[in-house]
């Protein structure tokens, strides 16, 4: 690699790779025998270093041209049914298949050990063809080239992809340069070709090989029969609580969960029965590309690779062309919608917001205008006690509006104690009525807005429904990558498409009589683009790649974005989270089951005991563990329960007030205790009770009874008010000489003059 490159990916050919891997194969299948090996053109002819690689296996190796037509295969197969026993295929697939389906009964009969090594594209054709490649090309392709031009296909995707994505400009371009000494860790799939018993035709992957470990078998050995295996690779997604990781100081990483649980369930039921779980690489369901093949769980199934899938695998029509599920274990589980909660704003003095700091100003200011009306007009009106005292001598009760007395009787003319005895002048009377039709609206609109004001922004929900989301474009919406989900709203998609083309060719089709033209013209478009729009937004918004990147998005993104999955991984994240809630009802209810490849005997074995399990209720103590016992679980306050009432967050500070009224009055009650003290001297006068009482029971009117009372009312027809009797002799109680022991204070009587 040149010196002048700092950063570099170093790619190796794989038909390099190839022929390294028979080398660390060949040599654990437990060959004795004479090898033949029967090939094609997938190799060059001038390149024969592969052959190099049987040589050094220690066995007597022969090489033949492998037959590609009928006739001349089972002309071959004759030659070779008594002189080798080992076969092993370096072919195209292609020309393999032709070979064994005339070999059928030799593999029945087991005359021969076959292997296979291919590597053919079997989708290159096709992708040829179908991006139009061929169309610009002056040469033809040979086979043994297929594999190294499909890996240049890849490299360049790759390379674009990336500049895409670093560089939208494409002002600045990497250089790539090809190189020796790869450590790529590169993976070839072990498949044995047995069809010995075609009842039950599936396949099982028994090793991986790669270029830094070498072979790595999933079993006893390569040579074992899958027939004969009772040791199970079962593939899982982590999702919790289905399936999750728990640390073991023993065994390392290990998992947890309702399949975990269930799994060990039935294998007490089923009895020979021993599975090794495993994570897939890409943690995904599986999605199906173009040329109809799979990756993640699904793809780890057809492969060969594992022999279940245990996870909350949604049943699929898709998905059961190519894999075979049990009987449901759980439930129908829809689809729903998963949102961050509203942050709800909690302020001591929230009552103060009820209204604008515009419009408490204005209170202010119209209490102290009022207030300084009330005084002006108390003043200088005529009628006022203030300037009439002579005409209100004999009313009970006398209130001269001073400014301090004009200042209390508006503030407590808001109060439900109201504000006392009105102003005497009319004007006043004008001004104190106009305050009071004042107080009395703004009183009754603070009143009627204030608890809705306080519970209403706990409520408020812009998005309820799927349809909700369909109808805006703020908020960010979209299904995990992989998903169930995704397929869902893929799928609706191009439906909604071909119903669109189905129209469209109904409606411009010429052949059609002007009548029954006539029919299909409208004013609207007849066929929905709910689902199209919605896709096309997903697709744009750009769809999570596991359940976490989906929750980090929904806790994150500042202009909110839903997350649509299966309602029991939402349902377990809304558990586990008190900043998350559910919108919305289930819709696309599917139920949840365990694949199996197609016609594996477990199938039936898993299912009668998945029945089992239902029928004991064994199944409900799993949902009660993982879900409401569950230790991840959080406690959450109930939002409706918090709109039934106001908090104490909220209104927490008129007890506030209170407190600050109740020091202001402390701190004013100390300040006239020690200012008047100190501003007044007090004088005592002593007299003793000797002299006192006697005085003042001498002076005293005798009492009057209640009949007397009665009679006098009803002869004047008015109320007589009781006062104490005086008389003008009457010598003043201070004045008298000190008597007996008892000290009275001058302030402590107030005796009628």
């Amino acid at each position: 690699m040149p010196n002048n490159f700092d950063n570099y990916i170093a790619v190796v050919q794989p038909s390099s790779v190839f022929q390294y891997s028979i080398v660390d194969i060949f040599p654990q299948l437990n060959i004795s025998t004479q090898l033949t090996v029967l090939s094609d053109d997938i190799y060059n002819v001038a390149y024969d270093s592969w052959k190099a690689s049987f040589d050094s296996l220690g066995v007597p190796v022969r090489y033949m041209q492998m037959a590609t037509n009928p006739s001349r295969i089972r002309a071959q197969l004759n030659a070779l049914r008594n002189q080798a026993k080992t076969i092993v295929f370096v072919a195209k697939t292609e020309n393999i298949e032709k070979f064994i389906v005339e070999a059928q009964s030799n593999i029945e009969n087991e005359d021969f050990k076959m292997f296979v090594m291919t590597k053919d594209i079997r989708q290159y054709q096709e992708f040829i063809s179908k991006n139009e490649i061929n169309k610009d090309m002056d040469y033809m392709i040979q086979s043994y080239e297929e594999m190294d031009i499909s890996l240049i296909y890849d490299l360049m995707n790759s390379t674009f992809q990336y500049l895409m994505k670093v560089n939208s400009t494409y002002s600045d371009i990497s250089t790539f340069v090809c190189g020796r000494n790869p450590t790529a860790n590169t993976t070839l799939p072990l498949s044995p070709f047995i069809s010995s018993r075609p009842v039950l035709e599936y396949g099982k992957m028994m090793g991986n090989w790669t270029v830094e470990t070498g072979v790595l078998t999933y079993y006893e050995s390569l040579t074992q029969s899958p027939r004969d295996i009772t040791i199970y690779r079962i593939a899982t997604v982590v999702q919790p609580p289905f399936v999750q990781r728990t640390p073991d100081p023993l065994k390392g990483p290990n998992f947890e969960g309702y399949c975990k649980d269930l799994i060990d369930l039935i294998k007490e039921n089923i009895g020979n029965f021993t599975y090794i779980l495993y994570e897939v690489e890409d943690g995904t369901f599986g999605t199906m590309d173009d040329n109809g093949n799979w990756n993640g769980l699904m793809g780890a199934l057809v492969s060969g690779s594992a022999d279940i899938a245990l996870a909350p695998l949604s049943v699929m029509a898709e998905r059961e062309n190519d894999v075979d599920f049990t009987v449901p274990y759980y439930d129908l589980v829809g689809t729903t919608i998963l949102m961050k909660k509203n942050d709800v704003e909690y302020s001591l003095f929230k009552f103060m917001k009820v209204l604008e700091w515009q419009v408490w100003l204005c209170i202010v200011a119209a209490y102290v205008i009022t207030s300084l009306l009330l005084w002006v007009f108390d003043r200088f009106s005529p009628y006022s006690y203030s300037n009439n005292k002579e005409r209100y001598k004999d009313d009970l009760e006398k209130r001269e509006f001073s400014l301090k007395e004009c200042l209390w009787f508006c503030m407590t003319s808001l109060t439900p104690q109201g504000g006392g005895e009105a102003p005497k002048n009319i004007s006043g009377r004008i001004v104190a009525a106009t305050w009071w039709l004042f107080g009395f609206i703004i009183i009754a609109s603070y009143t009627a807005n204030l608890a809705a004001f306080l519970t209403v922004s706990r409520l408020e929900q812009p998005i309820s429904s799927l349809d909700d989301l369909a109808k805006q474009y703020k908020i960010g919406y979209a299904p995990m990558k992989g998903s169930a989900s995704e397929t869902y709203f893929r799928r609706m998609a191009e439906i909604e498409e071909q119903f669109y083309n189905i129209w469209k060719d109904m409606s411009l089709n010429e052949s059609m009589t002007p009548r029954e033209r006539s029919r299909l013209a409208v004013w609207d478009y007849p066929v929905s683009d709910k689902f199209t729009n919605m896709w096309r937004y997903m697709t744009e918004s750009g769809l999570p790649e596991d359940l976490d990147d989906a929750i980090n998005r929904v806790l994150t993104t500042p202009d909110g974005f839903a997350f649509i999955g299966d309602a029991t991984e939402i349902r377990y994240a809304e558990l586990t989270s008190c900043n998350l809630q559910a919108v919305g009802s289930e819709f696309s209810r599917k139920p949840y089951a365990i694949a199996v490849q197609t016609g594996h005997p477990l199938k039936d074995e898993i299912s009668s005991a998945i029945l089992l399990l239902l029928n004991q209720r064994r199944l409900e103590a799993l949902k009660e563990k993982w879900w409401n016992d569950n230790p991840k679980r959080k406690v959450c306050p109930d939002q409706t329960d918090e709109s039934d009432g106001i908090s104490i967050q909220n209104i927490g500070g008129v007890f506030i007030v209170i407190l600050a009224g109740i020091v202001l009055s402390i701190v004013t009650l100390t300040f006239e205790y020690f200012y008047y003290r100190r501003a007044t001297p007090v004088t005592k006068d002593v007299v003793t009770s000797k002299e006192v009482i006697p005085k003042i029971k001498e002076h005293q009117s005798p009492p009057v009874s209640r009949d007397e009372e009665n009679k006098e009312k009803s002869r004047q027809g008015s109320v007589i008010h009781r006062r104490p009797h005086s008389s003008s002799n009457s010598p003043d109680p201070r004045s008298l000489p000190p008597q007996g022991d008892a000290v009275y204070e001058n302030a402590a009587f107030d005796y009628p003059k």
